[in-house]
């Protein structure tokens, strides 16, 4: 019989990172970390996606001391600059155009984060090459998957792989909003037993 593992708690109302989640087989509650998104004046996209990620496991964990909470982040880069996610069809239209036959960097952090105080932090890095994306292209796109809650308007997941000629990156779930791979070491690192 495997002894009974400590309370985990996504802090996270991305249905996305939901479902990734979800994949490592543990029971975990969801909760919204309420956490201010803006980025600091100056900071990098690099160091947005790490503060975030520990503010949101942190804010949650602050609210449950019994728990370890997984908070992440990501933030899309192009030319040092974060791009955000786009809320709505226009500003999608304008990003993926800013994209066309570019890399942009995906920056995505994760952190496991005790009521206790106890921390781990994990982070990936994923650099996605748009193909040449002509303006048709694009509104079929946008019109057909509509990912305005997405950094850098697509989902590789579904529709959005067609956008691209490669994804460089040693974890394919990190693209979509949580790294699988950086999370399972942290876990095992707070004491879950995983395989």
């Amino acid at each position: 019989m495997t002894p009974a593992q400590p309370r985990l708690v996504l802090a996270s109302t991305s249905r996305y990172r939901r479902e990734l989640l979800a994949r490592l087989r543990l029971p975990f509650d969801i909760q919204a970390p309420d956490t201010d998104e803006s980025p600091l004046p100056g900071e990098t996209p690099w160091a947005l996606s790490l503060r975030l990620a520990a503010a949101k496991a942190a804010a949650v964990a602050a609210r449950m001391a019994d728990a370890w909470v997984i908070g992440s982040d990501q933030v899309a880069e192009l030319d040092g600059r974060p791009l955000g996610k786009p809320g709505g069809r226009d500003a999608a239209l304008r990003q993926l155009e800013s994209m066309s036959a570019r890399e942009v960097v995906f920056r995505t952090a994760v952190s496991v984060i005790h009521g206790d105080g106890r921390a781990f932090h994990g982070q990936d890095t994923t650099i996605v090459r748009f193909r040449a994306l002509d303006a048709p292209a694009i509104a079929r796109y946008v019109d057909a998957e509509q990912p305005f809650d997405c950094a850098g308007s697509f989902k590789s997941e579904g529709l959005g792989i067609v956008l691209f000629d490669a994804i460089v990156s040693e974890d394919p779930t990190a693209l979509v909003g949580l790294p699988l791979i950086a999370t399972a070491r942290l876990l095992r690192k707070a004491g879950y037993a995983l395989p």
